[in-house]
């Protein structure tokens, strides 16, 4: 049974930081391509950044040079630096695999206050 727990969630100001992780099990998590996205009030959900088995990685736009995503394959985690925030990055984190399994985690809400 897929399990991803994410945490690391908060309220922070404008240039501020956080670190997100996201705990996995259920899975054979060192094989798969990970992924953070993120979904704003009314928006679509979008892909954030992805981190292949081999720690290749790639960023959306928006947040390329301020986020680092990361992953630790022992321990089954995936994480996400955050640096920089800006009132744009506010919205519900999820991780999940790219492309994504259907089930997902409840997310870790972030806030950012300018």
């Amino acid at each position: 049974q897929v399990q991803l727990v994410e945490s690391g969630g908060g309220l922070v100001q404008a240039g501020g930081s956080l670190r997100l992780s996201c705990a996995t099990s259920g899975i054979i998590f060192g094989i798969y391509r990970m992924a953070w996205y993120r979904q704003a009030p009314g928006k679509q959900r979008e892909l954030v950044a992805a981190i292949t088995s081999g720690g290749s990685t790639n960023y959306a736009d928006s947040v390329k040079g301020r986020f680092i995503i990361s992953r630790d394959n022992a321990n089954n985690t995936l994480y996400l630096q955050m640096n920089s925030l800006k009132p744009e990055d506010t919205a519900v984190y999820y991780c999940n695999k790219q492309p994504a399994f259907l089930y997902w985690g409840q997310g870790t809400q972030v806030a950012v206050s300018s």
